[in-house]
Protein backbone atom coordinates (compact mmCIF):
# COMPACT_ATOMS: atom_id res chain seq x y z
CA UNK A 1 0.00 0.00 0.00
CA UNK A 2 1.45 3.44 -0.90
CA UNK A 3 2.56 5.51 2.06
CA UNK A 4 3.06 9.09 3.16
CA UNK A 5 5.85 10.65 5.17
CA UNK A 6 7.13 13.57 7.18
CA UNK A 7 10.87 14.10 6.82
CA UNK A 8 12.29 16.78 9.12
CA UNK A 9 15.94 17.59 9.74
CA UNK A 10 16.81 17.21 13.45
CA UNK A 11 18.46 20.61 13.73
CA UNK A 12 16.06 22.28 16.19
CA UNK A 13 12.57 22.19 17.67
CA UNK A 14 9.72 21.94 15.19
CA UNK A 15 7.94 25.28 14.82
CA UNK A 16 4.28 25.89 13.99
CA UNK A 17 4.96 25.79 10.26
CA UNK A 18 6.71 22.41 10.53
CA UNK A 19 3.90 21.03 12.68
CA UNK A 20 1.28 22.27 10.23
CA UNK A 21 3.04 20.51 7.36
CA UNK A 22 3.37 17.33 9.43
CA UNK A 23 -0.35 17.41 10.24
CA UNK A 24 -1.31 17.83 6.61
CA UNK A 25 1.05 15.04 5.48
CA UNK A 26 -0.43 12.77 8.18
CA UNK A 27 -3.98 13.59 7.12
CA UNK A 28 -3.32 12.84 3.45
CA UNK A 29 -1.96 9.40 4.38
CA UNK A 30 -4.29 8.37 7.22
CA UNK A 31 -7.48 9.57 5.50
CA UNK A 32 -6.63 7.13 2.72
CA UNK A 33 -5.84 4.31 5.17
CA UNK A 34 -2.19 4.41 4.14
CA UNK A 35 0.98 3.95 6.19
CA UNK A 36 2.75 7.05 7.45
CA UNK A 37 6.49 7.21 8.04
CA UNK A 38 8.86 9.51 9.88
CA UNK A 39 12.24 9.90 8.18
CA UNK A 40 14.99 12.05 9.59
CA UNK A 41 17.00 13.83 6.90
CA UNK A 42 20.26 13.87 8.82
CA UNK A 43 23.03 13.50 6.26
CA UNK A 44 24.30 16.99 7.11
CA UNK A 45 25.91 15.86 10.36
CA UNK A 46 27.41 19.30 11.07
CA UNK A 47 23.97 20.83 11.66
CA UNK A 48 22.25 17.88 13.37
CA UNK A 49 21.57 18.19 17.09
CA UNK A 50 21.11 14.74 18.67
CA UNK A 51 18.54 15.92 21.23
CA UNK A 52 16.15 16.97 18.48
CA UNK A 53 15.54 13.46 17.20
CA UNK A 54 13.56 12.94 20.40
CA UNK A 55 12.14 16.47 20.76
CA UNK A 56 10.60 16.35 17.29
CA UNK A 57 9.07 12.92 17.82
CA UNK A 58 7.68 13.99 21.19
CA UNK A 59 6.00 17.06 19.67
CA UNK A 60 4.29 14.89 17.05
CA UNK A 61 3.12 12.47 19.75
CA UNK A 62 1.72 15.31 21.84
CA UNK A 63 -0.36 16.47 18.87
CA UNK A 64 -1.73 12.93 18.53
CA UNK A 65 0.07 12.05 15.31
CA UNK A 66 1.29 8.46 14.98
CA UNK A 67 3.51 6.64 12.51
CA UNK A 68 4.28 3.12 11.34
CA UNK A 69 7.22 0.93 12.29
CA UNK A 70 10.62 2.30 13.15
CA UNK A 71 11.72 5.84 12.46
CA UNK A 72 14.11 5.99 9.52
CA UNK A 73 17.38 7.91 9.53
CA UNK A 74 19.10 8.76 6.28
CA UNK A 75 22.52 8.32 7.86
CA UNK A 76 21.74 4.59 8.13
CA UNK A 77 20.90 4.26 4.43
CA UNK A 78 24.04 5.41 2.70
CA UNK A 79 24.42 2.09 0.89
CA UNK A 80 21.22 2.90 -1.06
CA UNK A 81 22.55 6.30 -2.11
CA UNK A 82 25.96 4.90 -3.03
CA UNK A 83 24.26 2.35 -5.28
CA UNK A 84 22.30 5.12 -7.03
CA UNK A 85 25.48 7.18 -7.47
CA UNK A 86 27.24 4.17 -8.99
CA UNK A 87 24.36 3.76 -11.45
CA UNK A 88 24.63 7.38 -12.55
CA UNK A 89 28.42 7.20 -12.83
CA UNK A 90 28.37 4.00 -14.87
CA UNK A 91 25.85 5.55 -17.25
CA UNK A 92 28.24 8.48 -17.85
CA UNK A 93 25.75 11.02 -16.50
CA UNK A 94 27.94 12.62 -13.83
CA UNK A 95 31.12 14.66 -13.75
CA UNK A 96 33.39 16.14 -11.05
CA UNK A 97 32.90 19.84 -10.27
CA UNK A 98 35.67 21.90 -8.68
CA UNK A 99 33.80 25.20 -8.44
CA UNK A 100 33.58 27.01 -5.13
CA UNK A 101 30.34 28.65 -4.02
CA UNK A 102 31.90 32.06 -4.66
CA UNK A 103 32.81 31.10 -8.23
CA UNK A 104 29.30 29.82 -8.91
CA UNK A 105 27.76 32.95 -7.42
CA UNK A 106 29.93 35.19 -9.59
CA UNK A 107 29.17 33.15 -12.70
CA UNK A 108 25.42 33.49 -12.21
CA UNK A 109 25.23 37.17 -11.37
CA UNK A 110 24.62 38.16 -14.97
CA UNK A 111 20.89 38.89 -15.44
CA UNK A 112 20.68 37.31 -18.90
CA UNK A 113 20.72 33.63 -19.81
CA UNK A 114 18.73 30.62 -18.58
CA UNK A 115 21.23 29.81 -15.82
CA UNK A 116 21.01 33.05 -13.89
CA UNK A 117 19.45 33.26 -10.42
CA UNK A 118 21.67 30.66 -8.81
CA UNK A 119 21.57 27.86 -11.38
CA UNK A 120 24.88 26.18 -12.13
CA UNK A 121 26.17 27.26 -15.56
CA UNK A 122 28.06 24.04 -16.35
CA UNK A 123 31.57 25.43 -15.83
CA UNK A 124 33.18 22.04 -15.15
CA UNK A 125 31.05 19.94 -17.48
CA UNK A 126 33.61 19.81 -20.28
CA UNK A 127 36.91 19.79 -18.41
CA UNK A 128 39.70 17.76 -19.92
CA UNK A 129 41.58 15.14 -17.93
CA UNK A 130 44.53 17.53 -17.78
CA UNK A 131 42.38 20.32 -16.34
CA UNK A 132 40.98 17.97 -13.70
CA UNK A 133 44.45 16.88 -12.69
CA UNK A 134 45.48 20.53 -12.40
CA UNK A 135 42.53 21.30 -10.08
CA UNK A 136 43.25 18.32 -7.87
CA UNK A 137 46.95 19.12 -7.74
CA UNK A 138 45.93 22.54 -6.40
CA UNK A 139 44.12 20.79 -3.55
CA UNK A 140 40.57 21.12 -4.84
CA UNK A 141 38.27 18.23 -3.90
CA UNK A 142 35.38 17.90 -6.34
CA UNK A 143 31.70 17.43 -5.78
CA UNK A 144 29.82 15.24 -8.25
CA UNK A 145 27.19 16.72 -10.54
CA UNK A 146 24.47 15.08 -12.59
CA UNK A 147 23.95 16.48 -16.07
CA UNK A 148 20.67 18.39 -16.24
CA UNK A 149 17.68 18.09 -18.52
CA UNK A 150 17.76 19.82 -21.92
CA UNK A 151 14.04 20.60 -21.56
CA UNK A 152 12.08 22.13 -18.68
CA UNK A 153 10.47 19.60 -16.34
CA UNK A 154 6.73 19.97 -15.88
CA UNK A 155 4.44 18.50 -13.22
CA UNK A 156 1.11 19.25 -11.54
CA UNK A 157 1.28 19.98 -7.83
CA UNK A 158 -1.88 19.21 -5.84
CA UNK A 159 -1.79 22.61 -4.13
CA UNK A 160 0.34 24.81 -6.39
CA UNK A 161 -1.06 23.59 -9.70
CA UNK A 162 0.90 23.23 -12.98
CA UNK A 163 4.59 23.90 -12.39
CA UNK A 164 7.65 23.83 -14.61
CA UNK A 165 11.32 24.49 -14.09
CA UNK A 166 14.72 24.27 -15.73
CA UNK A 167 17.04 21.61 -14.36
CA UNK A 168 20.69 22.54 -14.16
CA UNK A 169 23.58 20.19 -13.39
CA UNK A 170 22.74 19.44 -9.76
CA UNK A 171 25.15 18.19 -7.11
CA UNK A 172 24.44 14.56 -6.25
CA UNK A 173 27.49 14.03 -4.02
CA UNK A 174 29.15 16.74 -1.97
CA UNK A 175 32.90 17.36 -1.97
CA UNK A 176 33.21 15.46 1.36
CA UNK A 177 31.60 12.35 -0.15
CA UNK A 178 28.18 12.88 1.44
CA UNK A 179 25.25 12.05 -0.87
CA UNK A 180 23.32 15.23 -1.66
CA UNK A 181 19.79 15.88 -0.43
CA UNK A 182 18.22 15.85 -3.90
CA UNK A 183 19.55 12.36 -4.60
CA UNK A 184 18.83 10.91 -1.15
CA UNK A 185 15.23 12.11 -1.01
CA UNK A 186 14.46 10.56 -4.42
CA UNK A 187 15.97 7.21 -3.47
CA UNK A 188 14.19 7.17 -0.11
CA UNK A 189 10.77 8.13 -1.43
CA UNK A 190 10.87 5.35 -4.02
CA UNK A 191 12.24 2.78 -1.54
CA UNK A 192 9.42 3.61 0.89
CA UNK A 193 6.78 3.57 -1.88
CA UNK A 194 5.75 7.12 -1.12
CA UNK A 195 2.80 8.01 -3.32
CA UNK A 196 2.37 11.63 -2.28
CA UNK A 197 5.11 13.90 -0.92
CA UNK A 198 3.61 16.62 1.28
CA UNK A 199 6.13 19.30 2.25
CA UNK A 200 6.61 23.06 2.52
CA UNK A 201 6.59 25.06 -0.70
CA UNK A 202 10.10 26.40 -0.16
CA UNK A 203 11.08 23.04 -1.72
CA UNK A 204 8.90 23.51 -4.79
CA UNK A 205 11.81 24.77 -6.90
CA UNK A 206 13.84 21.62 -6.12
CA UNK A 207 11.12 19.29 -7.40
CA UNK A 208 12.08 19.44 -11.13
CA UNK A 209 15.61 18.38 -10.14
CA UNK A 210 14.24 15.45 -8.17
CA UNK A 211 11.93 14.40 -10.99
CA UNK A 212 14.93 14.49 -13.34
CA UNK A 213 16.99 12.34 -10.97
CA UNK A 214 14.16 9.82 -10.68
CA UNK A 215 13.84 9.73 -14.47
CA UNK A 216 17.50 9.04 -15.19
CA UNK A 217 17.56 6.36 -12.47
CA UNK A 218 14.46 4.74 -13.99
CA UNK A 219 12.46 5.24 -10.79
CA UNK A 220 8.73 6.04 -10.56
CA UNK A 221 8.21 9.53 -9.10
CA UNK A 222 5.62 10.36 -6.45
CA UNK A 223 3.03 13.10 -6.69
CA UNK A 224 3.60 16.33 -4.78
CA UNK A 225 1.62 18.72 -2.60
CA UNK A 226 3.63 21.75 -1.49
CA UNK A 227 2.15 23.48 1.54
CA UNK A 228 2.43 27.30 1.72
CA UNK A 229 4.80 28.50 4.40
CA UNK A 230 3.84 29.88 7.78
CA UNK A 231 5.42 33.34 8.06
CA UNK A 232 6.22 35.73 10.89
CA UNK A 233 4.21 38.98 11.15
CA UNK A 234 7.04 40.68 9.25
CA UNK A 235 6.42 38.37 6.29
CA UNK A 236 9.77 36.63 6.80
CA UNK A 237 10.21 32.92 7.35
CA UNK A 238 9.21 31.84 10.83
CA UNK A 239 12.12 31.58 13.29
CA UNK A 240 12.74 31.20 17.01
CA UNK A 241 13.43 34.93 17.34
CA UNK A 242 9.82 35.66 16.35
CA UNK A 243 8.41 34.51 19.69
CA UNK A 244 6.41 31.49 20.81
CA UNK A 245 6.85 29.45 17.65
CA UNK A 246 7.23 25.90 19.04
CA UNK A 247 4.85 23.58 20.82
CA UNK A 248 6.96 23.89 23.99
CA UNK A 249 6.66 27.70 23.76
CA UNK A 250 2.89 27.50 23.41
CA UNK A 251 2.59 25.11 26.34
CA UNK A 252 4.74 27.45 28.47
CA UNK A 253 2.12 30.14 27.80
CA UNK A 254 -0.61 27.85 29.13
CA UNK A 255 -1.92 26.27 25.92
CA UNK A 256 -2.32 22.52 25.75
CA UNK A 257 -1.46 20.39 22.69
CA UNK A 258 -5.13 20.15 21.71
CA UNK A 259 -5.34 23.93 21.47
CA UNK A 260 -2.25 24.02 19.27
CA UNK A 261 -3.59 21.21 17.06
CA UNK A 262 -6.95 22.99 16.83
CA UNK A 263 -5.30 26.26 15.83
CA UNK A 264 -3.34 24.49 13.09
CA UNK A 265 -6.58 22.86 11.92
CA UNK A 266 -8.27 26.27 11.61
CA UNK A 267 -5.47 27.45 9.33
CA UNK A 268 -6.21 24.46 7.09
CA UNK A 269 -9.94 25.16 6.99
CA UNK A 270 -10.69 22.04 9.04
CA UNK A 271 -11.93 23.60 12.29
CA UNK A 272 -13.72 26.67 13.55
CA UNK A 273 -11.94 29.24 15.71
CA UNK A 274 -12.01 28.13 19.34
CA UNK A 275 -13.15 24.58 18.49
CA UNK A 276 -11.23 21.72 20.13
CA UNK A 277 -10.54 18.89 17.71
CA UNK A 278 -8.64 15.62 17.63
CA UNK A 279 -6.70 13.97 14.80
CA UNK A 280 -9.56 11.46 14.42
CA UNK A 281 -12.10 14.24 13.91
CA UNK A 282 -9.86 15.87 11.32
CA UNK A 283 -9.57 12.62 9.37
CA UNK A 284 -13.37 12.56 9.07
CA UNK A 285 -13.30 16.12 7.68
CA UNK A 286 -10.45 15.53 5.26
CA UNK A 287 -9.88 16.31 2.44
CA UNK A 288 -11.25 19.81 2.35
CA UNK A 289 -11.73 22.09 -0.64
CA UNK A 290 -10.41 24.94 1.49
CA UNK A 291 -6.81 23.74 1.83
CA UNK A 292 -4.57 26.81 1.68
CA UNK A 293 -2.72 27.92 -1.41
CA UNK A 294 -1.29 31.15 0.02
CA UNK A 295 1.25 31.72 2.85
CA UNK A 296 -0.10 32.07 6.37
CA UNK A 297 1.15 35.23 8.09
CA UNK A 298 0.76 34.85 11.84
CA UNK A 299 -0.71 37.67 13.89
CA UNK A 300 1.65 39.22 16.45
CA UNK A 301 -0.49 38.08 19.39
CA UNK A 302 -0.15 34.48 18.24
CA UNK A 303 3.60 34.71 18.91
CA UNK A 304 3.50 36.85 22.04
CA UNK A 305 5.86 35.51 24.69
CA UNK A 306 4.38 37.79 27.34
Amino acid sequence: MPSGRFAPSPTGRLHLGNLRTALLAWLFARSDGSPFWIRFEDLDTASVRPEHYQSQLEDLRLLGLDWDDDVIRQRDRRDLYESALATLYQAGLTYPCYCSRREIREATQAPNGPWSHGHYPGTCSQLTAEQRIRHESAGRTPSLRLRGSPQPIEFVDLLCGPTRGLVDDAVVQRFDGTPAYNLAVVVDDVAQEIELVVRADDLLDSTPRQLHIADVLGLPPPRYAHVPLVLAPSGDRLAKRDGAVTLADRMALGEDPVQVLSFLATTLGLAEAGERVSPGILIDRFPSATLPTEPLVLEPDRLDLG
